[in-house]
């Protein structure tokens, strides 16, 4: 008796095209950005915005998502208060490895340009950690939640392709240090699902690179016209 035809099961598409689309946006794009300003001497910040606004269009044309939702997650005290510990405890072992390992380096640039560090401190948390987490927490596990069958492979996926977009700093510490910071930062996005926590715990060790004297491996060499 012949076998009934194999109907193609429409969720098998919607699958292969996030994948597609996944390794476009979190793979080619920093590779095609790293070629723009090491090779053609593009501003970072005139090569990410076309990247960021493709990732925009797909979040909010996307109909399950709500800007509002993710914006009236707020976080309990517990959380604001692990925060703080996981910080401390980091901070402390970051600065100890910077007078031992680069003691030229510490505190370097608060100490000898204070109006830049001045700065950064000031528009870091809004030109730079509003745009990741925008990207590599909401938009990433909203959109691509579904293609990993755990909540610690995802973690470690996002964990990567952070680490993965600082390839264009052209440095191992950039993004070994954003690997690591990735993974905190999908776990505890994973377990609040607040913005605004990560938003914060993101700002917090973005302080403290920039602060410590670790803020050197995070910058292209390109001018950017707008800092």
């Amino acid at each position: 008796m012949p076998r009934p035809p194999q109907v193609a099961d429409p969720h098998d598409g919607r699958r292969i095209a996030l994948i597609v689309e996944f390794a476009v946006l979190f793979i080619a794009a920093p590779l095609l950005m790293r070629y723009a300003i090491f090779e053609h001497h593009v501003p970072l910040f005139y090569a990410l915005p076309p990247v960021l606004g493709l990732m925009i269009i797909l979040l909010f044309t996307d109909t399950s998502f709500r800007l509002k939702r993710e914006l009236m997650r707020l976080f309990s005290f517990s959380t604001f208060y692990s925060i703080l510990i996981l910080f401390a405890i980091g901070a402390a072992i970051v600065v100890y490895a910077m007078a031992k390992l680069m003691p030229d380096r510490l505190f370097a640039l608060a100490a000898e340009r204070p109006g830049k560090w001045a700065q950064i401190m000031v528009l870091y948390p809004f030109t730079s950690v509003l745009a990741q987490e925008l990207v590599y927490r909401v938009f990433f596990f909203h959109r691509y939640g579904p293609l990993f069958k755990s909540r610690w492979t995802l973690i470690a996926a996002n964990a990567l392709v952070f680490g993965f977009g600082h390839i264009i700093f052209r440095n191992w510490i950039a993004v070994g240090a954003t690997v690591i910071g990735g993974a905190l930062f999908a776990w505890r996005y994973e377990r609040s699902r607040s913005f605004w926590a990560v938003w914060v715990e993101h700002v917090l060790w973005g302080w403290l690179v920039f602060t410590v004297g670790l803020g050197v491996f995070f910058f292209t060499g390109v001018a950017n016209p707008s800092w």
